[in-house]
């Protein structure tokens, strides 16, 4: 197993796609970030890389309806999805975004794991459960960071986190739950660590098979 660890402070705007046919080529390892419009993914975004203005954080929920591609380094990015689920969005471009975003995590080739962030007090709607279903389908491993976790007291978001793994189980595939906080950096460094593992992954696949050879 590899032990380093991305250095995700390196990460960097590169585009904004209006949907996956034209995003950058697909190569390299990406990772990304769904949930739902009020979930606190931006935050989570800049909190994991430390800047505190990369991903932009609107005042009003589900007005972006872009891709946002950042890179870490050559053949490394973060992906931001827009985010989906809220109210005042009209239904014909919830629908949309929902089918564009099963051809995504299904066409994908260099998607190599999915965060889904929900709202620890709030999680598991119904399109995050759909959201789950496709990535286990699609045998997409999965983080699902349950955010502001540091508005509950810490036996109440371990109970949630324990109540939420359970509950995930029924979708199968490779789903982790863990709490998180962009206040208070919870859960920053076990994120970071998946995260890690995941774009790393093809580096060591790589210096497996380059050993085999020698």
């Amino acid at each position: 197993m590899n032990n380093k660890q991305i250095n995700f402070n390196s990460a960097r705007f590169i585009t904004s796609a209006p949907d996956i046919t034209q995003m950058p080529e697909d190569t390299g390892v990406e990772i990304a970030f769904a949930g739902r419009s009020n979930a606190g993914k931006s935050s989570a975004l800049n909190t994991i890389t430390q800047q505190k203005s990369l991903a932009r954080i609107s005042k009003t929920p589900g007005r972006t309806q872009l891709i946002n591609v950042f890179e870490l380094s050559e053949g490394k990015r973060l992906i931001d999805l827009p985010g989906y689920g809220y109210a005042k969005v009209p239904q014909e471009m919830k629908l949309k975004w929902q089918a564009a975003l099963s051809v995504y995590l299904q066409k994908r080739e260099s998607l190599k794991g999915l965060v889904v962030l929900m709202d620890i007090r709030h999680p598991l709607k119904d399109i995050d459960q759909q959201l789950l279903q496709w990535a286990s389908e699609s045998q997409l491993p999965v983080l699902a960071l349950l955010t502001k976790c540091d508005k509950l007291k810490p036996g109440q978001r371990n109970s949630e986190v324990l109540r939420v793994r359970e509950a995930v189980k029924v979708f199968g595939g490779d789903i982790r739950v863990a709490s998180f906080s962009s206040l208070k950096s919870l859960g920053l460094e076990n994120a970071k660590e998946v995260l890690s593992a995941w774009l790393l992954q093809d580096d060591d696949l790589a210096a497996t098979t380059d050993g085999a050879s020698a």
